[in-house]
């Protein structure tokens, strides 16, 4: 890797790493505490870093694993989808905005009921769009895990969203 660049590596990936941590922990504030906290764990490592064959699966590894760890000693409840989240997806037909609203906050829900490895197999495939090779290398798993995991997940989420969907629960 090239020299490291803190403005140009490292600080584009605030975005995907919130997203991250917000996936697991459920909590704004703490997400961008676990972000804060990622960015000076990579600040003082950064004569370290340029070993590494992809920073970005480093970063994301690092919060997941600080995410993790401080969901479990505060033990978190999940929690809905905050209304400025909501607001990024909206349509300009008002019923359509509604419709779109509802879809996401029931797909939300069904994947905050997945098994934790599940719903950050597809938080990190589905949402941040990463490569099966680079999620296994983020979760420690083989790619054939990844995909099996991310197969059963989307199986129930579909699953859960028919049984709703078509009847109106």
């Amino acid at each position: 890797m090239q020299e490291l660049n803190f403005r140009r590596d490292v600080l584009p990936l605030k975005d995907k790493l919130f997203r991250l941590a917000y996936r697991i922990t459920f909590d704004r504030s703490e997400a961008e505490d676990i972000v804060q906290d990622t960015m000076i764990r990579i600040w003082n490592k950064r004569g370290e870093l340029n070993e590494l064959e992809s920073l970005e699966a480093y970063c994301l590894t690092v919060v997941k694993n600080l995410a993790i760890d401080r969901t479990q000693k505060k033990e978190f409840q999940n929690l809905r989808l905050d209304n400025d989240m909501e607001n990024i997806f909206s349509v300009p037909d008002p019923y359509d905005k509604m419709v779109e609203k509802e879809k996401l906050i029931l797909i939300d829900r069904l994947m905050n009921e997945l098994p934790e490895k599940q719903r950050l197999i597809m938080q990190l495939r589905d949402v941040e769009g990463k490569s099966y090779k680079e999620i296994a290398d983020i979760l420690s798993l083989s790619e054939e895990q990844v995909k099996v995991n991310l197969f059963r997940a989307r199986q129930k989420v579909k699953q859960r969203y028919n049984e709703i969907d078509k009847y109106g629960l």
